[in-house]
């Protein structure tokens, strides 16, 4: 009972991280219409998923729920980089 219990946390968690980085996609708007934002954030943010999701992967016992969101992580936040510099 109680790994059901964990591994639900951590699919809902990993649903939670996919909502936080959803939040970005804002600021690929603004960046993309000519407002760009600070790099500070994406950029740390793009590091740390890369960690993440490079510690997961390595596992013996890959960590699904933490890999999925912070490939999403990735994605998002690298994007928000890239437009930012555009």
């Amino acid at each position: 009972m109680q790994s059901v219990l964990i591994n639900r946390l951590g699919w809902f968690a990993s649903l939670m991280a996919m909502v936080m980085y959803a939040s970005y996609l804002d600021q690929i708007r603004l960046n993309i219409s000519g407002a760009s934002g600070s790099l500070l954030l994406p950029i740390a943010a793009t590091i740390n998923c890369l960690a993440w999701v490079g510690y997961s992967w390595l596992k013996p016992q890959k960590d699904w729920p933490m890999l999925c969101c912070n490939a999403l992580g990735v994605v998002v936040c690298g994007a928000t980089v890239i437009t930012a510099l555009l």
